[in-house]
Parts: C-alpha cells; structure tokens; sequence
C-alpha cells in the first residue's frame, strides 16, 4: 500500500500575504508539476488561507469568536478561502492531478478553538481511489464560541493523526525554523525553550511559526515526524531526499 503524504502550502507560498486575496498562480502551477511528475495517488494536500482569509477574519474579529454583528464574518472568510482553494484545484486537475477541494467549515466542529470532530472516512476513500483532497485553514463553529479560525496547521495535526500518515512536510518561503539566520536541522520538546520562534510580520490570525511548531511538537509527542522546508524543495520531500530544511519530531 502507497504511504499517505500529508503536505502543507503555507499562505505565504501560494499568496502575497501583504496583498487583498493575491493569489499566486505561478508559485501554485510550479508546486503542481513538481507533485504531479513524482505521485498522483496517496498525498493529502492543505493549503493555508494567507491574504485569502486572515483579513477577513481580522476585520470582523472572528478570532474572538461570534459577537454580536460578526456572523456575516464566516461567509465573508469562508468565501475568501474558498477563492484559493478553487484556484488551486484547478491548476493541480490541470497537471494531470485528480484533485478535489474539500471545506473544514462544511466538516469539522470546534471546542474552544481546537477541533473535537471532523469526518475523514470520506477522504480515506478519496485516498484509496487515488484522489487528491484539497483542504485548507477555514472558519468553523464552535460550541463554546460561536465560530473560531481553525488553521492548516491545526489540520495537519489532526489528519496525521487519523490517517496514520508516515510522512508529513510544510512548504514554506523560508528554508527551514532559523536561528541567527541559520537554518535549525532539528527540533524536539526538550530542546525548544533555547529557541526564540517569532510569529507572521503579515496578517496572521492564526500564529505563524510559533503556532506551526506547537502543532507540530504535539504531532511529535505521538511519534510521527513533521519536515518543515522551502517551496522550492517539495521535489526534493517528495523524493525523500535532503530538503535541506528543518525535522520537528520526539526528544530523545
């Protein structure tokens, strides 16, 4: 049986986050052939909502959850999403990839910010039939407040867990988790008080770094193993060869 790639484009690789919803065709075309000349079957793709999403959800204060006159904000952010993710399945079907975009609002139910239900029967199936799901950091409701911002990281922790993936990788605009400009080889709980991890200079709802790290600790706990590196080395993840990048995973 193939192994299950669970792989993240980061909102900064497929967007111009300065930007209103500036989609980044070209990036997203190049991350397409790169996937679609190595594998067309066993890889879960999840995108992040970078300047297709995090605005909206600022400006209507989604992150505080629904208060009184926000509700138009989960259509507004959902829509914004939703935007990206039909540019993106387009252009992987166009490679030759039979990809399908799939929507953690229409899915998932939250608790306080942090996922308690989402269904991935369905996408096991996809899986088997050599589909690739399309997912991507969404608004969903939430029993305690209302609405909440579940982000592609959070998605990762949750997918890899329940479909038993044995590869994980984050494509990012960055080589790797740096320090002193230098890209960190490897990170594990025991070591991560040593180093300072910032969040997104952009509008970030959701954590940046930090919050991809936190993620990725936790998915660390349960042994599996998360690769975080750049774009231009999701050939080279695939492949399973040095990406040259950054392997979060258990203490030692």
């Amino acid at each position: 049986m193939t192994d299950t790639v669970v792989l993240k484009l980061g909102g900064s690789v497929v967007t111009d986050k300065s930007g209103d919803c500036a989609i980044d065709h070209a990036r997203i075309t190049a991350i397409a052939s790169e996937i679609a000349a190595r594998r067309a079957d066993g890889i879960v793709l999840i995108h992040g909502a970078g300047s297709c999403g995090h605005p909206e959800a600022r400006r209507y204060r989604l992150g505080e959850g629904l208060t009184l006159g926000n509700t138009p904000g989960i259509y507004h952010t959902h829509a914004a999403v939703c935007r990206l993710n039909t540019a993106i399945v387009e252009t992987l079907r166009t490679a030759g990839l039979e990809a399908l975009g799939l929507h953690p609002l229409d899915m998932g139910l939250a608790e306080n910010g942090r996922l308690v239900a989402f269904e991935t029967g369905h996408i096991e199936e996809m899986i088997n039939h050599g589909i690739v799901p399309v997912l991507h950091g969404d608004v969903v409701m939430d029993r305690n407040r209302g609405a909440c911002i579940v982000s592609g990281d959070q998605l990762v922790l949750y997918l890899a867990r329940r479909l038993k993936n044995s590869r994980v990788g984050l494509a990012t605009d960055v080589p790797g988790v740096l320090k002193e400009g230098a890209v960190i080889p490897a990170i594990d709980r025991a070591g991560i008080g040593a180093i300072a991890i910032g969040g997104s200079g952009n509008t970030d709802v959701t954590g940046g770094m930090q919050g991809k790290i936190a993620e990725l600790l936790t998915l660390a706990d349960d042994g599996i193993e998360s690769n975080i590196f750049h774009v231009s080395k999701v050939g080279a993840f695939l492949d399973g060869v040095d990406h040259g990048g950054t392997i979060v995973g258990r203490s030692r």
